[in-house]
């Protein structure tokens, strides 16, 4: 276990690896990284009335992330983001708002299709930028703000 509630496991768990046949195995780095993503995603689950989150997608490797169409400057390839959604708290928008207003030192918190809440951290030793963002959709891309799609 990387904190009391998030495992490597969950935090490195992609279906379309194992489909693919892709390793998806963190370097030492990011590992120090999911250490970091671990302790702010308990912080999100504590802003959150300490409703349990599911981790949709956290830790790619760089051909994973490539393979689902992420950005080629994600924080996940460094193991500092996570999509997550928290059904007992509300909708993804909801999630956001509520990590927004929180005070966690959030990164990015990235209101994504309407379907997830994506929340970042800076890497150590680096302030967080607190950027709040909404996408509909690849045509539109990202809008400054968290609002409804």
């Amino acid at each position: 276990m990387l904190s009391e509630h998030f495992s490597v496991e969950e935090l490195t768990a992609s279906e379309v690896a194992a489909r693919a046949g892709i390793d998806n195995t963190p370097s030492s780095e990011a590992m120090r990284n999911l250490l970091r993503l671990a302790e702010g995603l308990e912080m999100v689950r504590a802003a959150l009335d300490n409703n349990a989150i599911h981790v949709t997608s956290g830790y790619r490797s760089l051909r994973l992330n490539q393979m689902v169409g992420g950005s080629k400057n994600s924080m996940h390839i460094e193991g500092l983001a996570a999509d997550i959604i928290c059904a007992a708290f509300g909708p993804p928008l909801g999630v956001c708002r509520a990590i927004a207003t929180s005070g966690i030192p959030a990164d990015q918190i990235i209101h994504e299709f309407s379907r997830w809440c994506h929340v970042g951290f800076a890497p150590e030793g680096h302030a967080a930028r607190n950027e709040l963002l909404t996408i509909a959709n690849a045509v539109t891309g990202f809008q400054p703000g968290l609002r409804s799609v």
